[in-house]
């Protein structure tokens, strides 16, 4: 599968650097690297203010009362530096054991644990080229997430798709996971398509989290290197929803069925996950 996967992600990128780790520093200003004939639409380097651009991203705590989903542990904030903010050129998301009973919010629903779940503020895109640098936490019982659901919230789970981008369990460091769930594949049914890799410094050095998405594929890669595909084979919804426009989403869980499976550390805490920049490039012209 290597072969086909390099073939296809190297007839679209430029030529140029493409380093396998970049540094663990924060460059000021990351060299950007589309593939040809892709325009960027939009980005955040992180590089001004003290919170998240209200512009660019919202938060996402409409579950807080009731619980997150896969019995998460966390509750999340909204505006609330503790758990995400600029800092240093990056953003930082923080999770935090604490109970956050004596703040009187109207959503808490009796969590120990705090943290922050962004998502992008706007209509979506379809397709396009994603390109996500960051650095994550590594302590047992973290689950940080780059990932993607439709901008319609309408859509019910998973009929409308899900592209997990970078999902990481703190128990396992260094070990990527990349997934893609329908309702014809998801992970309740066990169907769901997903690969996994070993990036032995994803908690010591920043690396680029890519998605290249057409109508036809979705090629993922970290550093320019790609690692899984996910092809339309046809036109089943069921298989293949992704012609509809999504949401990026960063996120830092606690617990859960899968991050809590061997429990949790509480010498993890406060845990961090931070990126660098987050660009999202499209095919200039709108053609795909």
């Amino acid at each position: 599968m290597i072969n086909p996967l390099l073939a296809i992600l190297a007839a679209a990128m430029q030529a140029g650097s493409s380093a396998g780790g970049d540094a663990a520093h924060i460059s000021p200003i990351e060299p950007h690297r589309a593939p040809a004939g892709y325009e960027l639409v939009f980005a955040d380097e992180f590089s001004e203010g003290d919170l998240p651009d209200a512009q660019k991203w919202t938060y996402d705590t409409y579950r807080n009362a009731e619980g997150w989903y896969n019995n998460e542990l966390q509750y999340y904030s909204a505006n609330r530096r503790e758990n995400a903010r600029i800092e240093n050129g990056a953003l930082v998301i923080e999770a935090r054991a604490e109970n956050l009973a004596s703040l009187a919010l109207p959503d808490f629903g009796g969590q120990n644990y705090s943290s922050a779940r962004l998502i992008t503020n706007g209509p979506g895109w379809t397709y396009g080229f994603y390109e996500i640098r960051a650095k994550l936490p590594c302590g047992r019982g973290t689950w940080p997430a780059i990932w993607m659901l439709p901008a319609d919230t309408s859509i019910t789970w998973p009929n409308g798709g899900e592209i997990d981008i970078m999902e990481h369990v703190g128990y396992d460091p260094g070990v990527i996971h990349t997934s893609v769930h329908t309702r014809a594949f998801n992970f309740r049914r066990g169907t769901h398509r997903t690969n996994s890799y070993t990036l032995p410094t994803a908690c010591d050095r920043f690396h680029r989290y890519q998605l290249l998405w057409t109508p036809q594929r979705l090629v993922f890669a970290v550093d320019d290197a790609p690692n899984f595909l996910f092809e339309k084979v046809r036109s089943d919804r069921s298989r293949w929803p992704f012609d509809a426009p999504m949401n990026l989403i960063l996120n830092i869980a606690v617990g859960g069925d899968w991050g809590g499976q061997r429990g949790i550390d509480a010498a993890a805490f406060p845990a961090r996950m931070e990126i660098d920049h987050v660009r999202v490039y499209q095919l200039a012209g709108g053609s795909q």
